[in-house]
């Protein structure tokens, strides 16, 4: 999707931006374009290499690794979101001018699509990232208009490894040039780590580029035309015909993730984020909202394998919120681990899907480690003590790079799961689950 010149000036005047050698990039929206602007309208071929050359990163990592020792690592606070204790975005604020007619369309068709994967970033080469990408915008070739994704959820992660904006270009903005529709995010650790003794700013890049208080080309894009996003912050309600997904920020540790001060542990932090969880919730039972409710944050509740542990007082914090309100979601969708689990949560008479898509493009992490035999699916995961629900390991890819496509109706929510390497003219999903909005259950395929 991108021009092969190294250059990035003759990235952004090559097949890019659809122009002769030389013509400058078209111009985005200006003060008076109140719209968006996505793909580029003739987007060249995939890329063999970065514009800018990722050294390694071990010496940062080793006065990391030297302050985790010692206890030393803490979560960072980070801005307040606009908008209040609920934050809010739609899908129609994302779209701009054309925002009220794509919500009729979805609305009238009674069916919404959209894609979601994390931990995207390369830092080895284009490769892997453009793979992803490749097969994600060839789901726009539908015959059916209700079948084509609307948006795109990222799940965190989107430049490693500290967040940089001198790496926007080659690790976002070049790999989705071909991507034609609004891309939203929740921040990863990544996004929000900063280099131990730097003067560096927690989640700077991830808050020029996703959340701009307008539509505008950032400097980071190297002239491409795809505008930055529109987001509140880093936590909010994303709203879209039949969908409400409640996106939370886990914050910069390794593991596990973090969203409150956990009763005075992070002070910090605050509990921003739990109260606006609570009244996200209340306002859609208020609402009596029939549609899918997701749960989006990094850091996972559970995970199978050695490679990332589980986030158990995250989890155990939304648990008791969503207990408190009376409304649970139908999914959980998380990223940080490089690879693709999906499980199954039995919670009273609910079955709830919380689905780890973390193979957008970083390195692949298998979930056994060299010399253990591989992991057999379906099997139950070994719950904490006094842990009354079971938790069972439906399917996963540690092979693979992939990503998720999301079909919500009416009555239900659909989770695929595709991987890159079955090819762009593949569409059957490699797994799949279902969930009945109404009874909370999976309904077998």
């Amino acid at each position: 999707m991108a021009h092969k010149s190294k250059s990035k000036d003759k990235h952004d005047q090559g097949g890019g931006n659809g122009g002769d050698e030389g013509e400058p990039p078209a111009a985005g929206p200006g003060p008076d374009e109140p719209s968006p602007s996505f793909a580029q309208p003739q987007p060249g071929a995939d890329p063999t290499e970065f514009v800018i050359h990722h050294p390694t990163d071990d010496a940062a990592y080793a006065k990391i690794d030297k302050l985790n020792k010692a206890h030393k690592l803490r979560p960072i606070a980070f801005p307040a979101p606009r908008g209040g204790v609920e934050p809010r975005l739609t899908l129609a604020d994302i779209y701009g001018t054309s925002g009220a007619a794509a919500e009729k369309m979805i609305t009238q068709s009674g069916q919404l699509v959209f894609h979601s994967v994390g931990d995207t970033g390369s830092t080895r080469g284009p490769e892997s990232q453009s793979e992803v990408a490749d097969k994600m915008v060839s789901d726009f070739n539908e015959s059916e208009p209700k079948d084509v994704p609307k948006f795109f959820l990222h799940l965190g992660d989107v430049i490693y490894n500290f967040g940089e904006a001198e790496y926007y270009y080659d690790q976002f903005y070049d790999p989705y040039r071909g991507y034609p529709a609004p891309i939203v995010a929740l921040a990863g650790n990544h996004d929000g780590m900063t280099v131990p003794g730097s003067n560096a700013t927690t989640l700077a890049a991830f808050l020029d580029n996703f959340c701009a208080e307008d539509f505008h080309r950032t400097a980071d894009s190297g002239g491409l035309l795809r505008t930055a996003q529109i987001q509140p912050g880093v936590f909010y309600t994303f709203e879209a015909p039949f969908l409400r997904c409640f996106v939370l920020y886990s914050n910069t540790l390794e593991d596990p993730g973090v969203i409150s001060s956990e009763d005075g542990t992070w002070p910090e932090i605050g509990d921003s984020q739990l109260a606006y969880l609570e009244a996200a919730l209340k306002r859609a039972k208020h609402e009596k909202f029939a549609g899918a409710i997701v749960i989006a944050h990094h850091h996972p509740a559970y995970t199978a394998g050695t490679t990332h542990g589980w986030s158990i007082t995250l989890r155990e914090e939304v648990d008791a919120i969503c207990e408190k309100v009376g409304l649970w979601p139908h999914a959980v969708l998380s990223g940080h681990a490089h690879n693709y689990q999906r499980f199954t949560r039995l919670h009273g008479a609910m079955q709830i899907p919380y689905i780890i898509a973390g193979n957008g493009g970083h390195a692949v992490a298998k979930l056994s480690r060299k010399g253990q035999l591989p992991l057999r699916a379906p099997t139950k995961l070994q719950m904490p003590k006094g842990d009354k629900d079971q938790v069972i390991l439906e399917s996963y890819d540690d092979q693979n790079y992939g990503y998720l496509r999301i079909v919500v109706t009416e009555t239900q929510l659909r989770i695929e799961y595709h991987p890159a390497s079955d090819g762009e003219t593949a569409k059957t999903p490699d797994d799949t689950v279902v969930v009945d909005l109404a009874t909370r259950l999976i309904t077998p395929l």
